[in-house]
């Protein structure tokens, strides 16, 4: 973070209440496949990873396998009675039509999903997506039934220009007040686009600054769902860097990427997750 991003953050209001202090955000750790596992291997990660996850009520887990998983993996977790819940990567933002290629929100419940990855760094750079497609998407989601994960997060060029936190205000702008009519069951999540696989991550400081920042700018569409909204930290999240950032104040969990395609140690980062929620986080 430089100095002038340093300067720009604004201070919390009074009557927004830290992680540390709000049982009701449960700490969440969400697994993003991406590309990978998108068979029968995709179901025997979600069981290793339900039973690493099991009896563990201190920690929302969520698995995202590519859609050509999705129905398989979530079968399996509901057959084992597994609390394990089950993400699509993406969404279309029309509920049916001509749109080759494209899976709807209604496509994805009726599959097993019952949250969506939106926005991601990945659909951004790589697909184009826009503010605004992102916003389709949320009120997709929302009308159909998914809980969305949105993403945000500013690319090394941004980062170096000290563009942070300008960055972050335009996407977060762009579907706060969507996200809003959620009821505090969305959640955000900061995943700096340089720390994204690169094996860089933002030290657990200059992370919660970010994530005190985005909780601040939900708080002028409304002060209770800035304090119920989740804000998750994404970017090479393993289990050795995983207590620094959980820890934090506004840090309310984790989307992990690679570290999710190996069941023990996406499990080792549950259960720091857990570890620190029956602690208090940083009291």
């Amino acid at each position: 973070m430089s100095e002038s991003e340093t300067h720009e953050a604004e201070a919390l209001p009074a009557d927004v209440i830290p992680a540390a202090t709000n049982p009701g955000r449960r700490l969440m750790i969400a697994g993003n496949w991406k590309m990978n596992a998108g068979g029968t291997d995709g179901c025997d990660l979600a069981l290793s990873i339900a039973r690493v996850a099991a009896n563990n009520e201190e920690t929302e887990v969520v698995v995202a396998p590519p859609f050509t998983a999705i129905a398989a993996v979530a079968n399996e977790l509901y057959n084992k009675k597994s609390d394990v819940a089950v993400a699509a990567q993406n969404l279309f933002f029309e509920e049916s039509g001509a749109f080759t290629g494209e899976v709807s929100a209604p496509m994805l419940r009726i599959a097993g999903a019952t949250w969506a990855i939106i926005g991601h760094s990945e659909r951004r750079q790589l697909f184009g997506e826009s503010d605004e497609a992102v916003l389709k998407k949320v009120v997709a989601a929302n009308a159909g039934g998914l809980k969305c994960i949105v993403c945000v997060g500013e690319t090394l060029d941004q980062r170096e220009a000290g563009q942070t936190l300008e960055v972050i205000e335009r996407q977060i702008g762009a579907f706060a007040a969507e996200l809003a009519k959620s009821g505090g069951d969305g959640v955000v999540a900061y995943e700096p686009v340089w720390a994204i696989g690169t094996g860089k991550v933002a030290s657990p400081e200059d992370a919660q600054e970010i994530h005190a920042a985005i909780r601040e700018l939900l708080s002028r569409v409304d002060r209770d769902f800035a304090n119920q909204t989740r804000i998750l930290y994404g970017g090479s999240v393993k289990a050795n860097n995983a207590e620094g950032l959980l820890a934090q104040k506004d840090i309310d969990g984790a989307l992990v990427g690679g570290a999710s395609l190996e069941a023990d140690g996406f499990g080792k980062i549950i259960e720091i997750a857990a570890k620190l929620a029956r602690q208090g986080k940083s009291e």
